[in-house]
């Protein structure tokens, strides 16, 4: 597992539709449910015909903390979901990622916020080493 400065990254050793399917369940395991999918290979062949590599973006929510959050802080929806990336290197190779939570939050500058973004991340990390 990687913690970079802005995300929490981990190669998987199962395949691109395996590893999004892993993935889902090991995210509801911590309490998120997948609210938004974006693929971008088929965004990209789409629009730009353009051909492009399995990336998936997921946007996660766990909503007692969004809720949480938004009674904090009725802005903090522009951070809202937890957006995770599957994609599938050149090499073959399948990487998880996802947005630090407490890098994220830091602008808003707000202790509690804070606090729900420590929680967060360690939700997230859990759930990336489930995969």
């Amino acid at each position: 597992m990687t913690i970079a400065s802005y995300h929490i990254s981990k190669l998987s050793t199962k395949g691109f539709d395996e590893t999004v399917e892993d993935l889902v369940k090991a995210l509801a395991g911590e309490g998120f449910g997948i609210i938004t999918r974006i693929d971008m290979k088929e965004t990209l062949k789409k629009k730009l015909n353009v051909d492009f590599r399995n990336y998936l973006i997921l946007g996660a929510c766990n909503p007692r903390f969004a809720y949480e959050a938004l009674m904090e802080e009725d802005k903090i929806g522009v951070f809202l979901p937890c957006n995770v990336v599957v994609q599938e290197h050149d090499n073959g190779k399948v990487e998880v990622s996802a947005l630090d939570p407490e890098e994220m939050m830091r602008p808003a500058g707000n202790l509690n916020l804070s606090s729900f973004a420590t929680d967060i991340k360690q939700m997230l990390t859990q759930a990336l080493k489930k995969i």
